[in-house]
């Protein structure tokens, strides 16, 4: 067994431990190992694992890793997802519509305008995730909670494009109480939008929140979707990966 594989057992214990405390299904619960930083051979470790879905912050590595992962011919490969959480700049948004299955960080229409745009034809509709700045910090991305259900409706009108829900990256907090309660703040943005009646909703399943430290409070406030870097990979070393 890898270490890697190790890992993911561990995880998935702990994700089945949260959901069972909150009385959830395991299965409500999707594990997106966050492989930012770690290059193919960790990718490839994870896939024989069985993972599937992949999260990467860094758009040109992802997409050279994807590439690189795809050029193994995994068992499997031909089914995976990959995920971008990083922050989208207008000049990186054609990379993210033609190389990724889903972007998770779309905080202004701008944005979602040239995904839809640049998503090639023969490809998916991508799906998308609204990034909402639950905190209220002025250096972090994300639109105002009172401000997504606007950027929802201007998606959802979008061609090429699926919203599928609600990604969000709060600051740490001290302790499960208090994760629980801005985890919690994420939840009513998504739970505004899902009840709103908005037409195009017929896929917006997905709330992307919690991380390695603080993945039960996530879970007991309702993720879907939890993103797990250095609880699968390990520790980070910063700098260009290994291909």
């Amino acid at each position: 067994m890898t270490t890697i594989e190790n890992n993911l057992g561990q995880i998935h214990a702990r994700i089945a431990a949260a959901c069972g405390t909150a009385n959830r299904a395991v299965t409500s619960v999707q594990l997106l190992a966050v492989s930012k930083t770690f290059g193919a051979d960790a990718v490839r470790d994870a896939v024989l694992a069985g993972q599937r879905s992949f999260g990467e912050n860094y758009i040109q590595e992802g997409v050279d890793k994807r590439a690189a992962v795809r050029a193994m011919g995994l068992p499997g490969g031909e089914a995976l997802q990959w995920h971008c959480i990083g922050p989208i700049q207008s000049n990186k948004t054609r990379l993210v519509a033609e190389n990724f299955d889903w972007a998770q960080t779309v905080d202004r229409l701008k944005i979602a305008e040239r995904l839809s745009a640049q998503r090639p034809e023969g490809m998916a509709p991508l799906n998308v995730c609204i990034q909402v700045n639950v905190d209220g910090g002025e250096t972090k991305s994300g639109v105002a909670p009172d401000q997504a259900l606007e950027l929802a409706r201007a998606v959802v009108a979008l061609p090429r494009l699926v919203l599928r829900g609600i990604m969000s990256i709060p600051d740490d907090a001290p302790g499960f109480e208090a994760q629980c309660a801005v985890h919690k703040k994420a939840a009513a943005v998504f739970d505004a939008i899902k009840a709103s009646g908005l037409p195009g909703l017929a896929q917006f399943d997905t709330l992307s929140m919690g991380m390695t430290g603080d993945l039960e409070a996530a879970v007991a406030a309702g993720s879907t979707m939890v993103r797990v870097g250095s609880g699968v990979f390990g520790r980070r070393t910063y700098g260009t990966p290994t291909p």
